[in-house]
């Protein structure tokens, strides 16, 4: 749960420094910081397309082809890593042009970016060494590695936002340093424990291999369409925040706190969805297809089951959970988000469930049909957004309320496809 959501971890830590600091850094990170998780869910979709294939190759008992399928996907990941990097650098403030009308976001936003976009390298490569231990079933050093993080950049945000520790005050921008340090420090220790890990060599981990152009290609066909899917899911989001944007900073501002408990309470359905893929993949491996539909389905279950267990007194009592995180006097934010606090419930059982079928049904390698289905499933998202916002008085729990209506949608279609049976042909 927690190697999955580890771009979710350092959000949360920058979303909640910056709280303390003023409403419209708050504001400003609930923007920017659903733009990089839609980069860093670029580099995690094409890492699933490895991961799918290494749990394949383990499955089957190929144990010297998991090395070579892990080092094809860093050398995507790199050459992808820089792609990304000198876009935050060079494209964003045009980018960001199309979406921003108030001056204050646009200059917060484009400063967090400054030394946030550096940590894309770290990020990238970072993500394909956890697709690898993900895809052997081997994640208990993922916890470790994923507390660093987290505990690096709580650090490191404390310093450099506010100037503690004779570090200098640089705001929202020390937000983003902090968190490119702790992708370093992250990376590096996982470095140290490949190094020790005496189970590599039977993968051919210290052997570098030559660029494999034709494996990069199945992988990279294998994981476009997750790609595809994380940009079109996560893309939407930003248009969403792009759309709130336009209604005034206050209403991003309680967006942004809404995003940041969703965030929260969403990540033992990423940990859950990421094991799923890998057991799906792993059985299939194994000739084992009649096992495929009750694994996801008792998955679902226990999704659903452990994120009501930590959603619903946080829902219920937000003031009180919240205060440790958010304790100030001015606690109105939560006041006015307790309405769309309500409707998260909802969302998250949606969520919960249809992310373990989708996620399940990538397993399988019916990876395009999920592009198809999920990008229907954001027009429909978009367009009610669009409508409720502009053409509504409705306000901001009927438009978060579009959450609902795209798993609903998206679920109805996973259903059909998994019952039929089409991706018992499917190779991976």
């Amino acid at each position: 749960m927690l190697g999955s959501a580890a771009q979710n971890v350092v959000a949360l830590s920058d979303s909640v420094f910056l709280f303390h600091l003023s409403e419209e850094d708050f504001a400003a990170i609930g923007f920017v910081g659903v733009f990089y998780l839609v980069i860093a869910a670029i580099g995690y979709g094409f890492s699933r397309g490895g991961q799918i294939m290494i749990a394949r190759r383990a499955g089957e008992r190929e144990l010297t082809e998991v090395g070579r399928t892990f080092y094809a996907m860093v050398y995507f990941e790199a050459a992808l890593a820089l792609l990304m990097f000198l876009f935050m650098q060079y494209g964003c403030y045009y980018f960001f042009g199309l979406f921003v009308n108030s001056e204050v976001i646009f200059e917060k936003s484009l400063a967090y970016l400054s030394t946030r976009s550096w940590g894309v390298f770290f990020s990238y490569v970072g993500v394909a060494v956890i697709a690898l231990y993900t895809g052997l079933a081997r994640t208990s050093f993922i916890i470790v590695d994923t507390i660093i993080l987290g505990a690096v950049n709580i650090a490191l945000n404390y310093g450099l936002i506010f100037g503690h520790w004779g570090l200098p005050a640089m705001g929202i921008a020390g937000a983003g340093l902090a968190s490119t340090i702790a992708e370093v420090v992250a990376f590096a220790v996982f470095l140290v424990y490949i190094f020790f890990d005496k189970k590599a060599r039977a993968y051919r981990l210290f052997r570098l291999p030559d660029i494999d152009l034709a494996l990069i290609r199945q992988q990279y066909k294998l994981a476009l369409p997750i790609v595809a899917q994380s940009f079109v899911g996560l893309g939407s989001w930003f248009v969403f925040f792009g759309i709130v944007e336009n209604l005034g900073e206050r209403e991003l501002a309680i967006t942004n706190l809404v995003r940041m408990v969703y965030l929260i309470l969403s990540i033992p359905t990423w940990g859950f969805a990421s094991g799923v893929n890998t057991m799906v993949s792993n059985f299939i491996g194994q000739r084992k297809r009649q096992a495929v539909l009750p694994i996801i389905w008792k998955t679902a279950k226990l999704s659903w089951l452990t994120t009501m267990l930590i959603a619903l007194p946080v829902v219920l009592f937000p003031h009180e959970l919240l205060y440790p995180l958010l304790g100030g006097e001015d606690m109105s934010l939560i006041s006015a988000a307790q309405p769309v606090f309500y409707v998260l419930v909802g969302i998250l059982t949606a969520f919960s469930v249809g992310s373990i079928y989708f996620n399940g049904m990538a397993g399988t390698g019916a990876t395009f049909y999920g592009l198809i289905i999920q990008t229907v499933s954001a027009v429909v998202y978009l367009g009610y957004i669009y409508s409720v916002v502009n053409y509504t008085d409705w306000g901001l729990p009927w438009a978060w309320a579009s959450e609902i209506l795209y798993w609903v949608v998206m679920m109805a279609a996973i259903f059909w496809y998994l019952r039929s049976r089409h991706w018992h042909g499917l190779e991976v």
